[in-house]
């Protein structure tokens, strides 16, 4: 039996019987009456009261701080942007709102939420399986649909929550990298299109239902789906914008939804599809590791461990998380049930197609009335149409082959040819033919039969403005470059913030810019269809040329070896955070962004702290007498040990890791920079100097050997660059090949930006007069998750 504490509002026990019986009309009309009637006893007793302004939400339009149906598919889509700035104040409480449990002081053990998931998992993927076996073939095909695209908006973005919460400040602690752990096994780290939502996408284009699934903010524009299915994944995604706020939260959902495994409408899809069923259940292994539930469970105790109140958070997040689903679950549910009457399809159709219908027909009339008038009414209300529609002359009820709605009137030569899609055609054909011989007129329903389930415009259409005005600092940003340095440790922003961190990046790429010439970078000045292979060889090889030359030369003082490793700790300790936007859902898995990635999942350690560079680094400092605060810390960035201006270069690299698609040429460029910087000839010297004053050499060797330019982070680099080119048109002008590979010459210099005089008046100009001007942004035109 299900358990009485995160369901304890659920229904399901009412809906247990094994027979599934086809709903009559009133049944139908009852659906959406019944679930707002049930909202609004909810909200009653939250204790809040329910005006006569209520939406059908059971919410009043003036209820500061929540959110209706058609809000989260809005929310939805502006939280999939991975440039995305989610406000904190008002919005986070908002947010936080929706978290807090209908009876506060009834918080249950992880453990017993955990057999609550399970059972309420397996009972309900059990009435899925029996609805799909009572039905014929054409039917379940059509079940199979609705079920996957109802499930669409949480599995397309299966595990992006998980996105942000590694950041440059958290980057060296255990807790922390073994969520990443989880986060790269979710994206199917290093390899392009092998994410759980890529998988979950491949299934809906074997299903012809992908039309709308990519990329990720393209699916809340989906008709097919209701706005109850965009609720939890909207949040979710949200919260993930504010990891600070909402860490223990995120991961108590995660826990929940790992539990869950398989969203249990899938289990009538999945003997009917054969697909990457190992991807898609968010439960299952992905690699030789722990299962995906031991990984999280370990994470939700260690974020419990301090105290009781992070437990609490993790509790509320699983609580949620599983009172939510079970609230979509069941709405799909009633849906699926009332498709079996083929009055609901079309029902549904004219509701959807009702408003561009109504632009039309005003001189065709039915029953007296103008065909327009009737559409304009089925946008709140169908049914009233579907009576005068069968008792027309357009419809020969029981024969759909004789009827002139689906004949003589789509036709090559009729008036309303390609007006419809042939699946709607085939729900109208269903409608026709399971209509009685004659029907009758029947008695008009009462209005509260006839509540709408869609909400257009519920009371936070005004959220996302809100959220947009928010963006526009009203405070001063960092005041130097250690407080911005420790600022930016963390992903949480303020407008200020990243009203700041646009304008220093602005200037640092004009200081890039200054006075640059065909021979200022290595980079040919034109990028060729051959790509940058045969340059990083050619680049290699000088490398170790220079190494050959220098290798007799003295090796600097002890004293000069640690200055140097002191004074690039800033740098080293934030190692890949100018890659930190690619751990971003929609680019972590893209044809670009699956290598940088990669590169930035390897800095960290791949999940393991002992394979982290930053905690491998701060081992040569101990070994050097140097013990410094810990990198997030504000006692780190006041560090006396530093030189101011040893945070120049650090700050920028967390600035631009913000903007990944803003700035993406620069930023490959810069990777490119970087990793190769050192291969073959840096490092072996900076080894040598290490190794002469008995320091360990494991920092500078595993980078020798990662960054290859093979196999490892150049040739990655390399190839991100390649890959972005390629799709460009070759034609001059903004977004073509020649503006963006200068864009990524750019970048490539701002590694060593000159530094004279002139070059930081550029910059400093730049910073006053450009903070907020956005420049062209590249999208490649290839690719299926919007591949930046």
């Amino acid at each position: 039996m299900i358990g009485s504490g995160a369901l304890r509002s659920r229904t399901a026990s009412n809906r247990s019987s094994a027979k599934v019986n086809k709903p009559g009309w009133s049944t139908l009309r009852a659906l959406d009456r019944g679930r707002r009637d049930q909202h609004v006893c909810e909200v009653r007793e939250r204790g809040m009261t329910v005006h006569d302004d209520a939406t059908a939400d059971g919410f009043p339009e003036r209820l500061p701080g929540r959110f209706s149906g058609s809000a989260f598919r809005r929310l939805y889509a502006f939280a999939a942007d991975p440039e995305a700035f989610v406000p904190g104040g008002e919005f986070a409480a908002a947010v936080r709102a929706e978290l807090r449990p209908a009876n506060p002081g009834a918080e249950q053990p992880v453990d017993s939420l955990v057999g609550e998931a399970t059972a309420w998992s397996s009972e309900t993927a059990k009435r899925f399986q029996r609805m799909g076996e009572q039905t014929d073939r054409d039917t379940r095909r059509l079940l199979v649909r609705r079920a996957a695209l109802g499930c669409a908006p949480l599995g397309l973005a299966s595990g992006a929550w998980l996105q942000w919460l590694t950041s440059p400040g958290t980057a060296d602690e255990p807790l922390v990298l073994g969520i990443l752990g989880l986060y790269g096994s979710d994206v199917g780290v290093g390899h392009p299109g092998a994410a759980r939502g890529d998988a979950y996408l491949g299934l809906l284009r074997q299903l012809r239902a992908s039309e709308n699934a990519a990329p990720l903010a393209r699916l809340a524009g989906e008709p097919r789906i209701d706005d109850s299915a965009f609720r939890l994944p909207a949040l979710l995604l949200v919260m993930s914008r504010r990891p600070d706020d909402f860490g223990p939260e995120l991961v108590g959902a995660d826990l929940c939804l790992r539990a869950v495994g398989l969203p249990p409408p899938l289990a009538l899809v999945r003997p009917e599809v054969p697909a990457d069923w190992a991807a898609i259940d968010c439960s299952v292994a992905r690699d030789d590791g722990p299962a995906p539930f031991e990984r999280c469970r370990a994470a939700a105790d260690a974020l419990a461990r301090p105290g009781p109140e992070p437990a609490a958070r993790v509790q509320a997040g699983f609580a949620w998380a599983l009172a939510t689903l079970s609230d979509q679950i069941e709405v799909l549910y009633d849906q699926l049930r009332a498709s079996l009457d083929p009055n609901y399809g079309m029902a549904e159709l004219m509701r959807l197609r009702a408003r561009e219908g109504s632009v039309y027909h005003h001189q065709v009339l039915l029953e007296d009335r103008p065909l327009a008038a009737w559409l304009k009414d089925c946008r709140d209300d169908p049914w009233p149409f579907l009576d005068v529609l069968a008792r027309s002359r357009l419809v020969r009820p029981g024969q759909s082959g004789a009827s002139p709605l689906v004949n003589g009137l789509v036709s090559e030569r009729g008036p309303m040819f390609r007006i419809f899609s042939p699946d709607d055609l085939t729900v109208i054909s269903r409608w026709i033919d399971a209509l009685p011989a004659r029907p009758g007129p029947r008695k008009a329903a009462a209005a509260g039969e006839r509540a709408s389930a869609r909400d257009t415009n519920g009371p936070s259409a005004a959220v996302l403005p809100d959220i947009r005005a928010t963006a526009v600092p009203s405070e001063p940003g960092p005041s130097d470059l250690r407080e911005a340095y420790h600022l930016l440790m963390s992903r949480t922003s303020s407008p200020a913030l990243r009203d700041w961190s646009l304008r220093y990046i602005r200037g640092w790429l004009a200081r890039a810019r200054h006075r640059m010439g065909p021979e200022s970078v290595p980079l040919p000045p034109r990028w060729t269809a051959e790509g940058l292979r045969p340059w990083l060889q050619q680049q290699h090889d000088r490398h170790g040329v220079e190494f050959a030359q220098s290798e007799r030369a003295p090796l600097p003082s002890r004293d000069a070896v640690v200055d140097d490793a002191v004074q690039t700790a800033p740098l080293t300790l934030i190692d890949g955070s100018w890659l930190q936007g690619f751990t971003d859902y929609k680019l972590a898995s893209s044809d670009i962004g699956h290598s940088l990635f990669a590169t930035y999942f390897d800095e960290l350690g791949n999940g393991l702290a002992t394979l982290n560079h930053p905690l491998i680094y701060r081992e040569v400092l101990a070994e050097m007498g140097v013990v410094l605060p810990p990198t997030a810390s504000r006692a780190f960035a006041d560090w006396p040990g530093f030189r101011d201006a040893s945070f120049e270069l650090p700050v920028y690299w967390l600035c631009v890791g913000r903007f990944p698609r803003t700035f993406l040429p620069e930023i490959l460029g810069l990777n490119l920079a970087m990793e190769l910087s050192g291969v073959g000839g840096a490092y072996r010297r900076a080894g040598m100097a290490l190794r002469g004053h008995g320091f360990s050499t494991r920092f500078v060797d595993i980078h020798n050997t990662i960054d290859n330019v093979a196999t490892g982070h150049s040739a990655w680099a390399a190839d991100a660059v390649d890959t972005l080119m390629s799709g460009l048109p070759e034609e001059p002008g903004p977004g073509s090949r020649p503006e963006v590979w200068e864009r990524v010459r750019v970048g490539y210099r701002s590694l060593n930006p000159p530094g004279g005089l002139l070059a930081r008046s550029a910059a400093r100009r730049a910073r006053l007069t450009g903070g907020r001007r956005r420049p062209e942004l590249v999208m490649p035109t290839t690719g299926e998750y919007g591949n930046v």
